[in-house]
């Protein structure tokens, strides 16, 4: 019997989703599909609401399910609002590794930053920054920040997401998994993270060398995602040099090839942009006379302006007759 290619896809889905027998959950539909596994759209019928399950990719997958029960594990430790809550955990009937999140409703933030003004995408930078640093403080280490790893809720709200390569600061480093991907796709074994996103020594594999500036450079490549529109890749070309001095400076800084030539830590990455923000002397950029002088007016502008219209009027009077 001849099948056609759309019917062998539909089977080869229908037999990998998972058996949600005997739990509190029903299977509504995948809307996701990781190295790790897939993530499916659940109805939690105890506490009528949607949920997302992330299920292993196939059962008894060894270090696979073991990556996800620690994802689990970490996400769970890290209660933030730019963090999403991990609700429940376990094994499905078929062996397969699950844990529930909430359900995050929004668009990935590579979506989102389209067409949106600078401050805007740096106002949510600063907030991912913020989760991050919070992880940090609790010795958690992402490892693989990017664009599409981010969502951006109904709210304005963002959230770091897919936390399967996370490992702990103090942790030694862990044996190599052999694991096959695509080019662009997260990688796992000897190198983890994503190529167009992870810092030189993420990227040479030594993980003896890895710490919080680790994920500062992470947090560098997403910024330099959101002002140019496209990954920086392992050698990033130079950013457009129509934006603003400082906010270079800032992206540069974040993504020095030299752990200790970028910022310490993400809270003072979150910071320097907050300065920006505010219209203040940016820690990573040395101002030159004229641009400090066009802070200030630019920070000071509805004075300047009073200031000018009283000298004109004085002015006027001075010229007009008596």
């Amino acid at each position: 019997m001849w099948l056609s290619d759309t019917v062998v896809n539909h089977l080869r889905e229908v037999s990998s989703e998972p058996d949600l027998t005997g739990t509190r959950y029903e299977l509504v539909r995948r809307i996701g599909q990781g190295g790790m596994g897939a993530v499916y759209l659940a109805r939690d019928t105890g506490l009528d609401r949607d949920v997302a399950i992330k299920v292993s990719v196939a059962p008894g997958a060894g270090d696979l399910s073991e990556r996800l029960r620690r994802e689990a594990k970490f996400i769970a430790r890290l209660e933030h609002p730019g963090i999403v809550p991990v609700h429940d955990s376990g094994t499905l009937p078929d062996g397969r590794v699950f844990y529930v999140m909430k359900l995050v409703r929004g668009e990935r933030l590579d979506a989102w930053s389209k067409g949106r003004e600078l401050r805007e995408r740096l106002r949510l930078f600063r907030r991912i920054c913020e989760a991050v640093a919070f992880a940090h403080a609790h010795e958690v280490l992402h490892r693989d920040l990017k664009p599409e790893n981010v969502m951006v809720g109904e709210f304005g709200e963002a959230l770091v997401m897919d936390w399967g390569l996370a490992r702990l600061l103090s942790a030694p480093p862990e044996s190599t998994l052999n694991v096959t991907v695509t080019l662009g796709a997260t990688l796992a074994g000897a190198v983890v993270g994503t190529p167009a996103y992870m810092a030189p020594e993420q990227a040479r594999g030594d993980h003896s060398a890895l710490s919080a500036r680790t994920d500062v450079y992470g947090l560098g490549a997403i910024l330099y995602a959101l002002l140019e529109g496209r990954p920086p890749g392992p050698t990033p070309p130079p950013l457009d040099g129509a934006l603003p001095p400082a906010v270079i400076s800032i992206c540069e800084k974040a993504m020095a090839a030299a752990p200790a030539d970028r910022y310490p830590s993400a809270t003072e990455l979150g910071d320097d942009v907050g300065r920006f923000l505010e219209q203040e002397p940016v820690r990573a950029h040395p101002e030159t006379l004229l641009e400090r002088v066009g802070r200030f007016a630019s920070r000071n502008s509805i004075v300047l302006s009073l200031v000018g219209v009283y000298l004109l009027v004085r002015l006027l009077l001075l010229l007009l007759p008596g």
